[in-house]
């Protein structure tokens, strides 16, 4: 039977042998995030948790809490670099992985009154969302979706609340993704941090670049595929990142992972070559490291993936990140 797409994403993704939920498999089998990428990545993440620490004058007790945490390899790879003073928290639909260490909260829902660091990597692009398309005589409809075999076809027209959200943040005509239950989900889980940052990463795009086509599809085993919600396949859309940003009411710095991860000391120089002479090892380490350092700045890949940061109840708001 048909339904919207943000009511057949939210089955396919996340009900009863959704593909989120399935415990024979985790995000990490069919896509590659920062965070499967290069242990540098949770380096980075490290040195930010830092920054937001002195800036809470390293509260008794700092929160780290992780949206959408996959199978937990953030926290895990974070948990023994962190003082015992650091409560880790992950928030996922999934069960919790038998192999996961101890020191980590497994939980659904987005605990209340953060104090420290509450970060989404790659989450909000798969909040669920309706999609629709003009029809001939130029009006938008919501497109339904078969969830068994992805093919589409023109629904009713479009809300009064989808009306409003895309005269303001998506007023191109052609396909668009409706994307106020992104603004609404992050606003949510920011309410819910008392002192210190919220960072959602994730790729995206702003009013003046939509793309206009839309940008819903696939992911099965590392490669793109049909959108296909019956729980197979991973189902994303990009973020549009402007309106999340506005959605929190609170003050925000938005820039590239590039600059991101550049200002936090991950640059993907290479090693100078006087050190192959004096240190081969060490300048053979150092060149893979310059390697992963690059993969996860890379312009068009990784590095263009969008840092969205949050700052509640801070008053060195600028730097923190920048």
């Amino acid at each position: 039977m048909e339904a919207g797409w943000r009511a057949a994403m939210r089955t396919g993704l996340y009900g009863p042998g959704g593909f989120f939920v399935r415990p024979d498999q985790g995000p990490a089998d069919h896509f590659r995030t920062s965070v499967h990428a290069s242990p540098l990545f949770a380096g980075a993440v490290l040195r930010l948790i830092e920054r937001i620490d002195a800036a809470l004058g390293r509260p008794r007790v700092f929160d780290l809490v992780d949206v959408g945490a996959g199978r937990g390899e953030l926290l895990a790879a974070l948990r023994p670099l962190l003082p015992e003073r650091v409560r880790l928290t992950a928030v996922e639909v999934a069960p919790r992985p038998p192999e996961l260490p101890g020191g980590i909260t497994w939980a659904r829902e987005v605990p209340d009154g953060i104090v420290g660091l509450l970060i989404a990597t790659e989450w909000l692009d798969n909040v669920p969302l309706d999609v629709a398309e003009q029809d001939d005589d130029g009006r938008l409809r919501k497109v339904l979706v078969d969830p068994a075999t992805g093919a589409e076809s023109l629904g009713g027209l479009v809300d009064p609340a989808d009306e409003f959200w895309l005269r303001r943040w998506w007023p191109r005509t052609g396909r668009v993704e409706i994307g106020w239950p992104r603004d609404a989900a992050w606003a949510d889980a920011v309410g819910q941090v008392r002192r210190g940052c919220a960072l959602a990463i994730d790729y995206g795009h702003r009013r003046d670049d939509r793309p206009p086509f839309g940008t819903l599809t696939g992911f099965r085993g590392g490669r793109p595929v049909t959108p296909v919600p019956d729980g197979s396949c991973d189902v994303t859309a990009h973020v549009a990142i402007d309106a999340v940003a506005v959605a929190t009411g609170t003050p925000y710095v938005l820039v590239r992972q590039r600059e991101a991860l550049k200002a936090l000391g991950v640059d993907g120089g290479r090693p100078p070559l006087d050190l192959a002479r004096s240190d081969p090892g060490g300048y053979v380490r150092a060149l893979a490291a310059a390697g992963a350092e690059a993969e996860l700045i890379e312009a068009a890949g990784l590095g263009g993936h969008w840092w969205l940061l949050h700052s509640v109840g801070l008053d060195e708001r600028g730097s923190i990140l920048l």
